[in-house]
């Protein structure tokens, strides 16, 4: 009979996903109550403090368009969403690393399909720059799926042919 670890693949790790969810709306909604659109607040010499609304995607990729693309960002959170969970739970338990990862990405996921189903679009605040040259602003659930996404690449470069190790799993016996 399998273990439960075997059962239940690297599951276990959600609850880095909904640390990620909760940090993430707590201060988007504390960002929402606290300052008003568009006005900066100066933290460092390098990065601010602002409340945008992103109706697109990163970057604010397609928040130009009509609106339809509030429905089609949403559908992608949550197919990704449901593959992220299946993924999560047929992971072995020597890939720790990778669940990690999957984690960080599911809960950035699932913070800014919140903001998009609920709000129509997107709370962004974190707002670096150098002099005039501003990057895009940005919230902790996209911080999620950036650093979820780079470890998913550090796996991908120390794992290529996608072999975790030679030792095989207990549950296989």
């Amino acid at each position: 009979m399998p273990s439960s670890a075997g059962r239940w693949g690297q599951l276990k790790w959600l609850w880095l996903s909904a640390l990620v969810l909760v940090l993430d709306l707590v201060t988007k909604a504390w960002v929402s109550d606290s300052f008003r659109y568009a006005e900066i607040y100066t933290v460092l010499p390098v990065f601010d403090l602002t409340l945008l609304h992103n109706t697109g995607a990163a970057f604010s990729f397609l928040s130009s368009q009509s609106g339809w693309q509030r429905w089609f960002f949403a559908i992608i959170a949550i197919v990704v969403s449901a593959v992220l969970l299946v993924w999560l739970k047929r992971l072995k338990p020597s890939e720790t690393w990778l669940a990690i990862a999957l984690a960080l990405v599911l809960g950035g996921a699932l913070g800014n399909l919140h903001d998009r189903v609920l709000l129509g679009y997107v709370v962004d605040f974190l707002l670096f720059h150098w002099e005039d040259n501003y990057f895009p602003a940005f919230n902790l659930a996209d911080c999620g799926i950036s650093v979820g996404a780079g470890m998913m690449i550090i796996d991908m470069i120390r794992n290529p042919d996608g072999k975790k190790d030679q030792t095989p799993d207990n549950n296989e016996t």
